[in-house]
């Protein structure tokens, strides 16, 4: 995907960038609930709650330019365009990984995802991400669980890529909602920028 390189001399946050980039744990993780309403209740026929949280997802990395943001070394990169890299759950309870190029018409987005992701479960190898793209971001929905807070797996502290969860769908007082969780690398990404991800994705769901 095309990008460009952040000048750092020119960054507000270089002086962050450069602190957290010595941290041994850089990453956090921030689990926020999200209406899912529209999705469970109130959506248009045929619908798929599970692609459309993808696609609200992307809107939400999309609309942060710090979601974008990847860095080798002392070399930070901004990218246009990411493609989210989704777990699909397997009929023997296994899992694989599909990648989807997200696009803002939804409608356009859920056509190519729906073709990739039966691609996928018709056996499709692994083709983890072996580390050399970083334009990418990492979802996973766990939808057994009504969780209350979760981390992941990182390779090592250099690993920047942004990681997305999302859990169960519950009814209360006549709303749905599920947990999310965004795991960040806190050399490019703070709270602010958490708080207007989720802003974001919320926004996107009351829109499919």
């Amino acid at each position: 995907m095309a990008g460009r390189v952040v000048d750092l001399a020119a960054w507000p946050r270089a002086d962050q960038f450069r602190f957290f980039r010595g941290f041994g744990r850089p990453h956090y993780a921030i689990t926020a609930r999200v209406d899912v309403t529209r999705l469970k209740a109130g959506r248009r026929e045929g619908v798929s709650p599970f692609r459309a949280c993808i696609w609200a997802i992307g809107a939400g990395v999309h609309a942060v330019p710090e979601l974008r943001m990847r860095f080798r070394e002392d070399v930070v990169t901004e990218y246009d365009r990411i493609e989210l890299s989704a777990t699909v759950p397997l009929a023997d309870g296994n899992f694989n990984y599909v990648y989807l190029p997200w696009e803002p018409d939804f409608a356009a987005f859920d056509a190519g995802a729906a073709r990739r992701i039966e691609a996928v479960r018709a056996g499709q190898p692994l083709a983890a991400n072996d580390g050399s793209r970083d334009d990418l971001a990492y979802l996973s929905c766990l939808p057994w669980l009504d969780y209350t807070s979760l981390d992941n797996a990182l390779p090592h502290a250099d690993d920047c890529i942004p990681r997305i969860s999302w859990g169960r769908f519950v009814e209360a007082g006549g709303r749905w909602t599920c947990a999310m969780t965004l795991q960040v690398h806190h050399a490019l990404v703070d709270g602010r920028q958490v708080g207007d991800f989720f802003a974001a994705v919320q926004g996107a769901l009351g829109e499919v």
